[in-house]
């Protein structure tokens, strides 16, 4: 694999690797295993838009012809006038703990505020993922606080942590 990565829209062909990434507790991996679920899911949202909606998609993390993961994002209404974009990432095994998270959520969160008006982008992740928070700082965001009891995973509830990247700031952050 090489260090390179860029995002890029799912193919039909990818649909198979994205099922192993969510419906996998291997290819999930421990803070993203939250049981079996429909598998047909992915294969009705391409066949519908692609994975490419007004309220979210989700892309390929790649490096040359090699799938690493995928990124996804989800619109958060924040009041009747605005909104603004959740993002995660999920890797495959073989490509964490290289870098690839920080610049795969970076390469995001510069296409949505290419692309659409928002001025927000927010990440969140359990409170004992300490590698996907340190992922999220070295992508630019600033660690905003504790969601307490948030999320519900593996028989019990658990904290989270909100990251967030506001337009102003997109400029003064090493890429």
């Amino acid at each position: 694999m090489g260090d390179e990565i860029a995002l890029r829209p799912v193919l039909e062909g990818d649909l198979s690797f994205l099922h192993h990434l969510i419906n996998d507790p291997v290819g999930s991996g421990e803070h993203q295993w939250y049981g079996f679920y429909d598998p047909h899911v992915y294969r009705r949202r391409w066949d519908e838009n692609g994975l490419l909606g007004n309220d979210g998609g989700v892309l390929i993390v790649a490096a040359g012809d090699d799938r690493l993961g995928l990124v996804s994002w989800r619109k958060v209404i924040a009041n009747r006038n605005a909104f603004y974009w959740n993002i995660g990432v999920l890797l495959a095994p073989e490509a964490r703990g290289r870098g690839h998270g920080a610049r795969a959520q970076r390469l995001l969160a510069e296409y949505l505020f290419a692309h659409t008006l928002v001025n927000r982008v927010e990440a969140t992740t359990e409170i004992g993922n300490v590698a996907e928070q340190r992922s999220v700082e070295k992508a630019g965001f600033t660690r905003e606080g504790v969601l307490r009891g948030a999320g519900f995973r593996d028989g019990r509830w658990h904290d989270g942590v909100v990251y967030s990247l506001l337009r102003a700031e997109l400029g003064r952050e090493a890429r």
